[in-house]
């Protein structure tokens, strides 16, 4: 599966994913916390949430109506004497008989003997007495006590990301803590003399760290913990000693130093420190030049404890440096193993469809991921690519909110076509 960098091992996007997935299939987490619901929004439950009672506890109205007996509208409109109401969380003990109605709220407990609710709008009072007036089968309107689970039953599996719904699952159920897996630590390294940080003034021929700390808001967004390392130089022993700092984090990300150039030192250094190449390249646009495997654990902090094989390893991408390729690379190969160490269920990377606005003309060969703008209402989406200046062009893709999928045998779509997109 190794490969050594000078054979350059270039992959189908296809082929590449699928090699990050089986990697990351053996990933574990490296601990877990007790936290509070409102402290674990895009975390992952490491434990599983089980129903306390039965849900609903009780036969529950989902209309404002009248509680009743669906035998007494075999003919309507007919009426029925009210003999009173219950309101949602209230504790009366009324029933039903024949002839009968009850007042009834959504969400509260159906009258023994009722089996079906009568909606307001279908019925008319006067007094102690309504008129119904359309027919209702048996059952309707009414939930059935422990229809949503029974006790016992499990809601939630551990690898859950927790959102607003699992949030409140876990609230239902008394559950005001929940243990969760540790955030993964992922080392962020920015490599070349070009490279300066955001507060340093640039020289004629230099940029700011941006990408630094774009990385670091999609591993936030994707609930790891970003550690940024400093800028390391286009110089071998002080970028060595910066890999294998990084190399003691969960996951190390390292942005530049990857391509062809005569100064893009990663590759290099990394095998001097016997890194394995998985591969060297996929064939996307952008990002064509990433690179992943994995190495031996830096001189700083041990190894976590694994299962995996890789105990004594730490897994790596080396990201093109231009700003869109990285994030682009980030969201579609590095994301994987990410979620692996948080523990999370694995996922496949789905795309959704619109129509596309204006013409695309490209050249076959590469996958693109093209930065787009997803526009209109409801089901009617448009989608349309904004003008850009290739990889770098970091307006281009703050202007964006999603990317164009073109396959890679595809150089022209037209207008009105429907085109995968991906969301981001």
């Amino acid at each position: 599966m190794a490969a050594h960098p000078e054979q350059q091992t270039i992959l189908l996007f296809e082929d590449a994913r699928r090699v990050v997935e089986q990697c990351a299939s053996a990933l574990r987490p490296r601990g877990r916390e007790l936290l509070g619901l409102l402290d674990v929004v895009g975390r992952v439950l490491a434990e599983p949430i089980h129903a306390d009672r039965d849900y609903p506890p009780f036969p529950r109205a989902t209309r404002d109506g009248y509680a009743v007996c669906a035998a007494d509208l075999e003919t309507v409109p007919t009426d029925l004497d009210v003999v009173g109401e219950v309101r949602a969380g209230a504790a009366e003990n009324l029933s039903v008989s024949a002839g009968q109605a009850v007042a009834i709220m959504t969400g509260a407990s159906v009258p023994s003997g009722a089996d079906t609710v009568v909606m307001v709008e279908y019925t008319s009072r006067a007094g102690d007495r309504v008129q119904i007036q359309r027919r209702v089968a048996e059952g309707e309107n009414i939930v059935p006590a422990g229809a949503e689970a029974k006790r016992g039953d499990k809601l939630l599996s551990p690898g859950t990301r927790l959102g607003y719904p699992e949030i409140a699952v876990a609230a239902s159920v008394g559950r005001s803590r929940v243990v969760v897996n540790a955030k993964p630590k992922v080392a962020v390294l920015s490599t070349g003399d070009e490279v300066v940080d955001v507060d340093v003034p640039p020289g004629p021929n230099q940029i700011r760290n941006s990408n630094s700390y774009s990385l670091a808001a999609q591993i936030l967004a994707a609930g790891g913990e970003p550690v940024l390392l400093p800028i390391a130089p286009d110089e071998p022993e002080r970028l060595r000693e910066l890999l294998a700092e990084g190399l003691d984090a969960d996951l190390l990300l390292i942005a530049g130093g990857v391509s062809m150039g005569k100064y893009d030192l990663v590759e290099q250094v990394l095998t001097s420190m016997k890194a394995e190449f998985f591969f060297t390249g996929a064939l996307i646009q952008p990002g064509r030049p990433i690179v992943f495997g994995r190495a031996q654990c830096g001189t700083g902090a041990p190894a976590r404890e694994s299962s995996s094989a890789t105990e004594t390893h730490k897994y790596f991408f080396g990201l093109p440096g231009n700003p869109i390729s990285t994030m682009v690379t980030f969201e579609l190969f590095a994301r994987l193993v990410l979620d692996a160490l948080a523990g999370a269920t694995p996922r496949k990377l789905a795309f959704v469809h619109a129509k596309l606005k204006t013409e695309i003309r490209t050249k076959t060969g590469l996958k693109r991921f093209l930065p787009a703008i997803l526009s209109g209402e409801f089901e009617r989406m448009e989608v349309e690519l904004v003008r850009w200046q290739g990889s770098g062009d970091l307006a281009a893709v703050a202007r964006s909110n999603c990317y164009v999928v073109v396959p890679p045998d595809r150089e022209r779509i037209a207008a009105g076509e429907w085109v995968p997109i991906l969301l981001r």
